[in-house]
């Protein structure tokens, strides 16, 4: 009798396990501080965790519209036109899913066959693959080159044929802090026209850009029509594990994204997204604060990864930092992060496997996350200084 074929879908097999749960298991393991996985070590404002206790204790606490809590989809239409001037028909341009992970693959299910292609910048958030085979299209790949992660303006031209449906861009970008300029958007949505293809965008880290503008792409001429706009409350709120992410766009991008969902988690948790709108309607001084608070826990990274001798692209955006560890005498970026992590004890995240078509170019570098307590991070700074012994 032949042997059965393996359980996994033979699809998934080839991405393995995530990189993130493997460094905060070996994290655990040998009691280092987790700089790998980025969610922060600290609980966000105290009014927004409120808000949900009393929901929680007095409602909704029911099954909420599969589209959003109407209340929820409210504050994010003002938010949006108020940061943005992006103006939304809360009903029908704005869908809520359970974080913005889920957004991709409902986007990716609702917007793609079998057959096409969407083009994904390397190095990438690392469901970004996954959805789009999941949703039987191809991946191609288009490489930010470091250091400054630049992308070849030929090289992307040359992706884009009559199979290309999609393009997905992440600004400000997991994992490399590159924050997408104006020219390059453009350059970017000039090649979307020119072939019809669609956008979708991770904008996660919308507010975390540091002496730089994060410029939506649905606010250039042109683009509102042809993009998916993705975002998330948790990055934002520093409350990652509640998973209340959420887009806008087109009627019929939303619709398309909108026909996955419904099948996929249906609805997200009211009151949850009832704290949320409380959230949104935060003052623009909170974001200020937000991005001086973490332009410090940047800068005293920065400083703490180059003093032992890393090589450092200071970010302009995220809360992630890339480092170069070959001059500490490796060549392979998951070796070091295991070594860094069992013998350091501090965890990183290697990004080589952010890479499917220059996978060497990610074998130099290692992604620390910086959106820790200050006592976090100086303790990671004082073990750090180990490596130079």
């Amino acid at each position: 009798m032949q042997n059965p074929r393996p359980a996994i879908r033979r699809s998934l097999i080839p991405f393995g396990s995530s990189i993130f749960g493997e460094m905060t298991s070996l994290a655990l393991a040998h009691n280092a501080i987790n700089l790998s996985q980025g969610y922060p070590d600290f609980d966000g404002p105290e009014y927004i965790r409120r808000a949900a206790a009393e929901a929680v204790m007095h409602g909704p606490n029911q099954y909420a519209r599969t589209m959003g809590l109407p209340e929820f989809v409210r504050a994010i239409a003002d938010k949006v036109s108020h940061h943005y001037g992006i103006h939304l028909d809360a009903d029908r341009q704005i869908t809520v899913f359970s974080g913005a992970t889920e957004g991709i693959f409902a986007s990716f299910m609702g917007l793609l066959e079998p057959e096409d292609e969407v083009i994904l910048f390397e190095p990438y958030y690392d469901s970004y693959p996954v959805c789009a085979v999941l949703a039987g299209a191809t991946p191609r790949f288009c490489t930010l080159q470091w250091p400054d992660f630049h992308f070849d303006r030929k090289d992307l031209s040359s992706l884009f044929n009559e199979k290309t449906r999609l393009i997905m861009i992440n600004t400000p970008h997991n994992p490399t802090g590159k924050v997408f300029t104006r020219e390059e958007l453009e350059f970017i949505g000039d090649l979307c026209r020119k072939h019809g293809v669609f956008i979708v965008t991770d904008e996660v880290y919308e507010h975390l850009t540091y002496g730089v503008t994060h410029i939506p792409m649905a606010t250039l001429p042109g683009m509102s029509e042809r993009t998916l706009t993705l975002s998330s409350t948790g990055k934002t709120f520093s409350l990652t594990g509640w998973k209340i992410g959420y887009a806008h766009g087109p009627v019929e991008l939303v619709a398309a994204a909108q026909a996955a969902h419904q099948f996929i988690t249906y609805t997200t948790a009211s009151p949850l997204q009832h704290a949320m709108a409380q959230a949104l309607r935060a003052s623009d001084d909170f974001y200020a604060e937000l991005r001086d608070e973490y332009i410090e826990r940047r800068d005293f990274m920065v400083d703490a990864l180059r003093s032992v001798g890393f090589r450092v692209t200071v970010p302009e955006g995220t809360y992630f930092i890339l480092a170069d560890f070959t001059p500490f005498g490796f060549e392979d970026d998951i070796a070091f992060a295991r070594h860094l992590t069992t013998e350091i004890g501090v965890a990183c995240i290697p990004t080589s496997v952010f890479y499917s078509r220059n996978v060497r170019d990610g074998k130099r570098l290692v992604r620390f996350a910086f959106c820790k307590k200050r006592t976090t991070l100086e303790q990671a700074a004082d073990r750090l200084r180990r490596l130079k012994k």
